[in-house]
């Protein structure tokens, strides 16, 4: 058994999570937030035996678009909430940052 954890784009999240349940996969999904931009993302975990993993993948990866977006070159923090640059940067986001790890144990209770 494999847990798949992934990490969504929050404009993809609805895509992927209906690709899913229209598939007859389980999840969990959480709320998170990105380090890098401090964007919105939804992190979802996937319990799936090892001959299903593939399928599962395929799932993610099409229902996740990349694309470019403009962000303000240098975004707020705590400490300088009110810092912009006036020209914004472009960077790629979306698609999906996914990590896969063996299950040792798995029971449903």
């Amino acid at each position: 058994m494999k847990m798949i954890t992934a990490i969504v784009n929050k404009k993809d999240a609805n895509e992927v999570c209906f690709a899913l349940t229209d598939n007859h996969f389980e999840f969990t999904k959480l709320a998170t937030t990105g380090g890098f931009l401090r964007a919105g993302n939804t992190t979802l975990l996937i319990g799936v035996e090892d001959e299903k993993l593939d399928e599962v993948l395929d799932l993610i990866r099409k229902n996740c678009a990349k694309r470019m977006e403009r962000v303000p070159a240098v975004p707020a923090t705590e400490m300088a909430p009110l810092v912009y640059h006036s020209t914004p940067a472009e960077v790629m986001v979306g698609g999906a940052i996914v990590f896969v790890t063996d299950v040792c144990h798995f029971e449903k209770m």
